[in-house]
């Protein structure tokens, strides 16, 4: 276990997050995005238990409420990808037919995908997603980004479901013809600075190229993963104060020119 939580009022849930090669996944402080739901659940008086799940290690798909997998290298994301295969893949598709949340970050995104492509090379992926991705010789899709989002529940934003952060990324992905986007981009580059759309949703299976990292700057977001991966509305959280995270958002905002 990574790291633990404070604890929990008698009778209240426990968020149970895997993270997948925390050490190897984690460009532009990804990790980040970890911490944030333990300290929302803990703030709340819910349970917090999160555990990794590294290289040569099988996957039980049936333990965990929400699985992670960020950003890397080129190197460490071939590393990843040929163990994901070998050792989690089935684990992931038994947690998605269970309705477990899993999201994916940049490299993270791209592995739950068909394929990564690298000059010469497919890298294979776990297939949740229907999206290819190919790394481009143009120049990196890069800078401050604003998506509106397709997902429900947890709005803070006045109505506007909106996800502020940076992309940085080489690789352009397609969706495939039926796959619905995470969102559509108002500021930025997106999936592949042409189509205008952003990361893509199945179910409970998320990706994006949203850092920064993602959910420090979108706290709205991380409570709609947390109620999502529990099994109820975002409604049904015990509010915060959440002044500096609503400031922070409007940064994040305002950085990407909203």
């Amino acid at each position: 276990m990574l790291a633990g939580g404070a604890a929990q009022a008698a009778g209240r849930p426990t968020l149970r997050v895997c993270a997948l090669y925390p050490d190897l996944m984690n460009i532009y402080a990804d990790r980040g995005n970890l911490l944030v739901l333990g300290r929302r659940c803990n703030w709340r008086g819910l349970g917090f238990r999160l555990d990794a799940s590294g290289l040569g290690e099988e996957l039980d798909g049936e333990h965990h409420d929400l699985f992670y997998i960020g950003g890397g290298q080129d190197r460490d994301q071939q590393l990843c990808a040929a163990d994901l295969i070998a050792n989690k893949r089935a684990g992931l598709h038994t947690a998605a037919r269970r309705n477990a949340v899993i999201l994916g970050v940049c490299g993270g995104y791209q592995l739950l995908g068909h394929s990564y492509t690298l000059g010469s090379q497919e890298i294979e992926g776990v297939s949740l997603l229907d999206v290819h991705t190919v790394r481009s010789d143009q120049p990196r899709l890069i800078g401050n980004i604003a998506i509106r989002v397709a997902v429900t529940g947890g709005v803070r934003d006045d109505g506007e479901r909106v996800l502020a952060g940076f992309e940085n990324h080489a690789g352009h992905t397609r969706l495939g013809p039926d796959q619905e986007p995470l969102g559509r981009v108002l500021r930025g580059r997106g999936n592949d600075g042409s189509s205008g759309l952003e990361g893509a949703i199945t179910g409970n299976t998320l990706g994006t190229y949203l850092h920064g990292p993602l959910l420090p700057k979108n706290a709205w977001f991380a409570d709609w993963l947390i109620a999502r991966a529990l099994g109820i509305d975002p409604g049904e959280l015990d509010p915060l104060d959440d002044a500096l995270e609503d400031a922070t958002h409007l940064s994040a905002r305002r950085a990407a020119g909203l």
